[in-house]
């Protein structure tokens, strides 16, 4: 596992620009002149509550770089459990990791998602790179397509695997913009689509968190029998609220995150 906090978040970095090309042109539209001037709020990751693979097994790497659990989120529609971490250095990002309650799925699901797993190496789970190691099995579209049916959130990992399902920028930190408004205008004025599912802006000043987000781009992924489209990672943003005099909200709100999730819905 890494040793270094900020070469494992570069490396993760890296590897989502490689499917959310649209990034590096969020950055144009609200950085300064350089990405240093953009803060990361936090990343998000997905999983299935497999012990194999489980959400703990994404942590341990996190807090091998001193991260600390903070929180636990309970999606009942989407069949998710969630936690978030913290470093001590607050400057670090947060992380939001959630898993798919695969007992509360179909028999199909199930045995699709199990037969996934089984083909990951076990040494692939505490390897440096997991985070970052995408898919470790072959699938067809048809198979992805019968997991989308069921479950959006089942069908993207299988298609994208271990990964950043999304940056996000922190609003608070930007030199540009007052209002996380401001932001979605921008983009919007930039030619990008943005989430709407419960609002443009999810949250509020009342519950110290307001988020907002791109739709996940439309990538040309290999499938087993051959390329298809399909909505890959997003980029959010976040404006958080005071809690105390100088100290900002750092929790999540589960309604918003909820409707975060459904930046890569199919469109």
């Amino acid at each position: 596992m890494h040793s270094n906090v900020n070469e494992l978040f570069e490396n993760l970095w890296q590897n989502y620009l490689e499917v959310t090309p649209s990034a590096k042109r969020v950055h144009q539209l609200l950085g300064s002149s350089q990405q240093a001037d953009i803060i990361n709020d936090h990343i998000a990751l997905r999983t299935f509550n497999l012990e194999k693979i489980g959400l703990d097994k994404l942590a341990a790497h996190f807090k091998a770089v001193g991260y600390e659990e903070c929180g636990e989120y309970h999606f009942e529609a989407k069949k998710l459990y969630a936690k978030h971490f913290e470093h001590p250095d607050r400057n670090q990002p947060k992380v939001f990791i959630s898993e798919l309650l695969l007992e509360q799925c179909s028999e199909q699901l199930q045995r699709i998602v199990t037969e996934l797993v089984a083909q990951i190496p076990d040494e692939a789970v505490t390897a440096d790179n997991f985070l970052y190691s995408g898919t470790h099995w072959s699938m067809d579209h048809a198979t992805y397509e019968a997991l989308l049916a069921e479950s959006e959130y089942a069908a993207w990992m299988a298609a994208w695997g271990f990964r950043a399902n999304h940056f996000t920028v922190s609003v608070n930190a930007l030199e540009n913009f007052e209002s996380l408004e401001q932001v979605n205008q921008a983009l919007k004025d930039g030619g990008f689509l943005l989430n709407t599912s419960g609002g443009e802006i999810k949250g509020s000043k009342e519950v110290l968190l307001e988020q907002s987000s791109t739709l996940a781009d439309l990538i040309t992924l290999q499938f087993s029998d051959g390329p298809a489209t399909i909505p890959s990672c997003f980029y959010e943003f976040a404006r958080r609220y005071e809690v105390a005099p100088g100290m900002l909200y750092s929790g999540f709100v589960a309604a918003s995150a909820d409707k975060i999730f459904e930046s890569t819905n199919a469109r």
